[in-house]
């Protein structure tokens, strides 16, 4: 069972840099590493620390407020490169709950969604001019609206996104492949017995 989401108004952080490949987000060295909270700190490791470990103040997410950011408006081809999942991993692990951007990596885009991680696209335009909004106001909070698929900006601009209606569904219900999958056992265990009946012979030899 994954979080639900339905609706959310929080920090917002801009990440600039458009085609940010998955090993930005999520550098390879860390494939090996268990999956775990400790996840939270791999994220966009290389931006946001030197390499004696010291953060780099010039990050964003290394600056107050938007520490505490739990909504992302990045650019363009934002997750692009390898399948890696474990950059979605590594975004549900900081605490983001939403991606804001005009395009996705296409893999990137649906591991997000089946982890629970709300990926929007927006036009450019828009997103452009949040990432603007954001940076000039540090700690600006943004709308998102699940059900009623808008987001929504301070001055109240609100932006329609669209979404396939079964993600939609999965997201706002919390629904992983497992709970979806439960969802038919009554269906399952009636094939089952149907089965058994029909072809008992393919198990005489497990009794």
């Amino acid at each position: 069972m994954m979080e639900p989401f339905k609706r959310l108004t929080a920090v917002a952080a801009p990440i600039e840099g458009a085609d940010m490949e998955t090993d930005i987000l999520f550098p390879s060295r860390f494939l090996k590493k268990p999956l775990g909270p400790e996840y939270a700190a791999y994220l966009f490791h290389d931006l946001r620390f030197h390499a004696d470990g010291t953060e780099r103040v010039d990050f964003v997410l290394n600056q107050s407020p938007c520490r505490a950011a739990t909504i992302l408006v990045a650019n363009r081809n934002f997750g692009c490169g390898s399948a890696r999942e474990g950059a979605v991993y590594a975004l549900v692990e900081y605490g983001i709950r939403v991606v804001i951007a005009p395009s996705f990596g296409d893999i990137f885009y649906y591991n997000c969604l089946t982890n629970g991680l709300l990926a929007v696209r927006l036009e450019a335009g828009p997103v452009a001019d949040l990432r603007r909004r954001l940076k000039e106001s540090p700690g600006t909070r943004l709308s998102v609206d699940l059900e009623a698929r808008t987001v929504t900006a301070p001055d109240g601009a609100q932006y329609s996104f669209e979404i396939d209606s079964a993600w939609r569904r999965r997201l706002i219900e919390g629904l992983d492949g497992i709970d979806l999958t439960l969802g038919h056992a009554a269906a399952i265990d009636a094939f089952e017995e149907r089965y058994r009946a029909e072809m008992g012979w393919l198990f005489k030899d497990a009794l």
